[in-house]
C-alpha cells in the first residue's frame, strides 16, 4: 500500500491534467469511517477522480483480475485496493468474497474511507445501471461492528467527452445517505439491504445526469443552457446538474405520455444548437452584450499575460511534442473500449512523459553536469504545466476574440438569433409548466 498515503495528491494531479475539473457539492468527511459510493463511467479514472475530491486516502474495491493485470496490477495493489471476486470473472473464487467483506468491515472499523462503485462494472451507458447490493451489505455489516451508522456519501462523476484530453469533468459530492433506522438490522436482513440499496440509488441519481439515450444529451444540455441564459437561475454547478436532471426527466415524461407539442420545441432547440455551433457560441455568450471599450480592455488584459507566456508555451510544446503524439498514436493502435480510453491515455501519457523527462534530464546531466540535470528534472514538469495552462488560456482568448468580432460584424444576425433564443426560452418554460402539471 505504498501509494495509499499519496493517493489523493497523485490522483488530483492526474485527473486535473487530463480534464478541466470542477468540484461541487458537499465535502467528504475528512476523518472517521466513510463509505463513498460513485457511478462508474470511466474505468480507472473514476477512482482517481473520487480520491482527488476526497482529499484523504481511500481504499477502493476492485475486481480481482486487476490485481494481476500486467499493465495496472502494480497500481491497484499499491493503492491499497481490496479485491472483489465476481462470478463473471471466475465462479470458483466467489467464495473468497467473505474475506473481502471482513477486510472492508475492518477498514471502516479502523476509521478508513472506502470507495465502491455499486453498479459493479464500468460502462458507457447514458444512465446508471441497476445497482448491486454490495454497498448496502458493506454498510450494514460495518454498522454492526461500529455500533451504529456512519456516513455513506454519493459522488457523481459527469464527463462531457470522457475520452478527450482537456474536456470538462464535474465531480459532485452529495449529502450523506440517511440510514440510521436501518443500521441495527445487519447485512443478512434482505429487506434492510434492499431499502438501503434503493436509498443509495436515489442519492446517486441526485448527483448524476441520467439520459434515456445518448442522442438526448445535446438536446437536454442546449435546452437547459437556453433557459439559464434567459431567466435568473442559480449559476452553481450543483444547480446546473439539478436543472439538467429535471430537463432529462421532463423529456422522458413527455415521451412516455405522448403529449403533443414537445417534438416541435425539441426541433427548435436542435435548430438553435446548430446555429450556435456555427457561431461557436453558447446561449450565455449569445445573450451577452459587450461594449467596445470593455472588449478592448479584456483583450488588452489577455494579451498582457499571453505575451509573456506564449514564448514559454512554444518551448514546452516543442519539448513535449514527441510523448504527446506518441500517446495518441498508442491509443489509436490499441483501440481500447470507450470507457477505458481515458484510463489508457492517462496511464500511457504519464509513463511516456515521465520517461521523456528523465531522458532529457539525463542528457542535460551528461552535457552540462549533474546540477543542470537535476534542475532540468524539476523545471521540465513545471514547464509542462505552464504550457498546458497557457494553451487553455489561449483557446479561451481566441474564442472570445472571435465572438467579439462576430458581434461587431454580424450584429443584425446576432440580434435576430437573440430574439429567437428568448422566444425559445419562453416556449421551454411553458412546456415545463405542462410537465409539472
Amino acid at each position: 500500500m505504498w501509494l495509499l498515503p499519496f493517493l489523493a495528491q497523485v490522483s488530483s494531479l492526474a485527473v486535473r491534467t487530463f480534464y478541466r475539473l470542477t468540484v461541487a457539492g458537499k465535502q467528504v468527511p475528512p476523518e472517521g469511517p466513510v463509505l463513498i459510493v460513485a457511478n462508474h463511467p470511466n474505468s480507472l479514472v473514476d477512482p482517481a477522480a473520487v480520491a482527488a475530491v476526497a482529499g484523504r486516502p481511500v481504499r477502493f474495491l476492485a475486481k480481482a483480475p486487476l490485481f494481476t493485470d500486467a499493465a495496472v496490477g502494480w497500481l491497484v495493489r499499491g493503492s491499497g485496493a481490496i479485491p472483489v471476486y465476481r462470478h463473471a470473472d471466475n465462479p470458483a473464487e466467489v467464495g473468497k468474497n467473505e474475506d473481502t467483506f471482513r477486510a472492508v468491515h475492518q477498514a471502516l472499523a479502523d476509521g478508513a474511507a472506502v470507495g465502491i462503485f455499486p453498479e459493479g462494472v464500468s460502462h458507457s451507458e447514458p444512465s446508471l445501471v441497476p445497482l448491486k447490493t454490495g454497498a448496502a451489505r458493506i454498510a450494514l455489516g460495518a454498522a454492526a461492528i461500529l455500533g451504529g451508522s456512519f456516513p455513506v456519501v454519493a459522488v457523481g462523476l459527469t464527463f462531457r467527452k470522457k475520452q478527450q484530453f482537456r474536456s470538462e469533468a464535474l465531480v459532485m459530492v452529495g449529502k450523506p445517505v440517511e440510514w440510521d433506522d436501518l443500521a441495527g438490522r445487519g447485512m443478512d436482513d434482505r429487506e434492510a439491504v434492499d431499502l438501503l440499496t434503493e436509498r443509495i440509488d436515489r442519492a446517486l441519481h441526485r448527483v448524476t445526469l441520467n439520459l434515456e439515450r445518448w442522442e438526448d444529451q445535446p438536446l437536454v444540455e442546449t435546452a437547459e443552457a437556453v433557459y439559464a441564459a434567459e431567466f435568473p437561475v442559480d449559476p452553481s454547478p450543483v444547480a446546473r446538474v439539478a436543472r439538467l436532471r429535471e430537463t432529462a426527466d421532463g423529456l422522458a415524461r413527455l415521451r412516455s405520455k405522448e403529449r403533443g407539442g414537445w417534438e416541435q420545441v425539441a426541433s427548435a432547440v436542435s435548430s438553435h444548437a446548430r446555429a450556435l455551433r456555427v457561431l461557436r457560441m453558447t446561449p450565455v455568450e449569445l445573450k451577452a452584450s459587450v461594449g467596445k471599450v470593455e472588449a478592448g480592455k479584456w483583450v488588452a488584459r489577455q494579451l498582457g499575460v499571453l505575451r509573456a507566456l506564449i514564448p514559454i508555451a512554444i518551448v514546452g510544446i516543442i519539448i513535449f511534442y514527441i510523448p504527446y503524439r506518441a500517446t495518441g498514436f498508442a491509443e489509436a493502435r490499441a483501440r481500447p473500449p470507450q470507457d477505458i480510453r481515458a484510463t489508457f491515455k492517462t496511464l500511457v501519457g504519464a509513463v511516456l512523459h515521465a520517461v521523456w523527462t528523465i531522458v532529457l534530464a539525463v542528457a542535460v546531466w551528461w552535457r552540462w553536469g549533474w546540477k543542470y540535470g537535476l534542475a532540468a528534472l524539476v523545471v521540465l514538469p513545471v514547464l509542462a504545466w505552464v504550457t498546458l495552462w497557457t494553451v487553455d488560456m489561449w483557446n479561451r482568448a481566441r474564442g472570445e476574440a472571435r465572438r467579439f468580432y462576430l458581434r461587431a460584424r454580424r450584429a443584425e444576425a446576432i440580434e435576430d438569433l437573440r430574439i429567437r433564443q428568448r422566444a425559445l426560452a419562453e416556449r421551454l418554460a411553458a412546456l415545463w409548466e405542462t410537465v409539472k402539471a
